[in-house]
């Protein structure tokens, strides 16, 4: 299947934004590193009618009408402290996909879902006045499409890119009113930036993101029964009813440690982080559409010995680390007091020191990205991609949830060493609750393709 780039052009902002004043990071953007956040939304053909060329005016119209209260996706960064440029707008590329989105689906090579994609993704971007975001739509000569996006995560965390693509889709659908109108001051007022940035802790972070090992991506659906029984198997007298993420949160980092168990042949310290929205934990509460980087992250660390892991003391350690992350402990790193940042980054470096294997957990299930819908019909498939690069830095061992429609399964997009896939590919464990990359199936139940490898 081959995909030819027809097109590339810049949207920019229907409403004039030169005049407005530079945008400021606040300092958890400052301290992310600049990579690309991927998404692709599969739409077939529901209207015969429906030409391509209608599909592609209309998201370019709305895409630039979007960009108008998003504005500051829309410029580039300066310094690593504002954005600004606004009129350089959103890169659009306009692809052709020879071939059918059912044949595709049918028998799909994963790594070929890069290519539905207009930037590099989870790798390091060397230049940091990269765009913002950036859009690729594949149209099949079906008349299906693929839409796929990419966010850097500068200023990007996973509310912001959905609360962008939901206010595009209403956009598209003609419900102006159910359009998001972003937050753009709540970050830098909590989090204001700073001029002198340290440049040690910015280096300090490329290097806990990134690394240049070789890396393998598969996708693995649990389904609902098998995220019910796990949740159970997790449960205890001091938590009693785990959330479908910690119990499989804790099922997959257990899995991964007895792998790394299995290729080194001793144990060594494991640690988990996960991604918590902070939003809502703050004291008032932040707006829900706050641009920027609004998360923190949940650590929790394990010193494996010769017995068996336990699924009850991992959910425990997984919600102990989320809980940390509260109303006062967030109050410390808030405002102008930037050395609990630092103090906290400096034990993050401490903690790398000793070479523990790290698993990083990002929770998409609360997007709703297969509800999505640009006038056109909900997507058949939500795809984010294919490979992780072999030639450049890229993120390490990581782990993305993301539901599966309305059926309560959850697929969890794996990137991890090579070494460590080999061995969950084999697990007969793992495998007893986790299907590799099985057929996708419809909201109305119907098998719409296999996609068995």
């Amino acid at each position: 299947m081959e995909v030819a780039v027809i097109s590339v052009e810049s949207i920019k902002p229907s409403s004039p934004v030169h005049h407005l004043k530079p945008f400021k990071l606040c300092l958890l953007d400052q301290l992310t590193p600049a990579s690309y956040s991927p998404l692709i939304l599969f739409y077939p053909t529901n209207d015969a009618h429906l030409k391509s060329t209608q599909i592609l005016t209309q998201l370019k119209w709305t895409l630039s009408k979007t960009l108008t209260p998003f504005y500051p996706l829309s410029g580039r960064v300066k310094d690593n402290f504002v954005i600004h440029n606004y009129e350089e707008g959103v890169p659009f590329i306009e692809a052709r996909v020879k071939g059918h989105l059912s044949d595709f689906l049918q028998h799909p090579q994963m790594e070929l879902l890069n290519q539905f994609l207009p930037c590099q993704s989870f790798c390091q971007q060397p230049n940091p006045t990269v765009a913002q975001a950036a859009v690729q739509v594949n149209m099949f000569d079906c008349g299906g499409f693929a839409l796929g996006m990419c966010f850097s995560h500068k200023i990007n965390d996973g509310i912001t890119g959905s609360s962008f693509i939901k206010s595009w889709a209403a956009n598209a659908r003609g419900s102006a009113n159910e359009a998001i109108h972003p937050n753009l001051s709540d970050a830098s007022s909590l989090f204001p930036p700073q001029e002198s940035l340290p440049s040690h802790y910015t280096s300090l972070m490329e290097s806990l993101w990134f690394s240049k090992r070789r890396f393998r991506t598969r996708r693995f659906v649990f389904d609902a029964n098998a995220v019910a029984t796990l949740s159970a198997k997790g449960r205890s007298k001091l938590i009693q009813s785990p959330t479908r993420v910690e119990g499989l949160c804790a099922f997959i980092w257990r899995s991964c440690m007895n792998a790394c168990r299995s290729i080194s042949g001793s144990t060594r310290p494991s640690v988990m982080s996960q991604a918590v929205n902070i939003r809502r934990l703050t004291k008032p509460r932040l707006s829900r559409y706050s641009i920027g980087n609004l998360v923190w992250s949940a650590i929790a660390s394990y010193d494996p010995d010769e017995t068996e892991m336990r699924m009850q003391e991992l959910v425990a350690l997984v919600r102990e680390g989320v809980g940390r992350i509260n109303s006062e402990y967030l109050k410390k790193l808030s405002g102008e007091g930037c050395t609990a940042i630092y103090e906290h980054l400096n034990r993050l470096a401490e903690m790398a020191s000793e070479n523990p294997d790290v698993f990083s957990f990002f929770s998409w299930h609360t997007f709703d990205f297969s509800e999505i819908d640009f006038g056109w019909g909900k997507p058949i498939w939500v795809g984010i991609f294919g490979k992780a690069r072999r030639d450049s830095p890229c993120d390490s061992n990581f782990i993305i949830l993301k539901d599966i429609g309305k059926n309560n399964g959850i697929e969890a997009w794996m990137t991890l060493d090579e070494n460590i896939m080999a061995i969950l590919e084999h697990d007969l464990e793992f495998l007893a609750f986790a299907s590799l990359n099985p057929c996708i199936v419809m909201e109305t139940n119907k098998v719409f393709c296999s996609l068995e490898e």
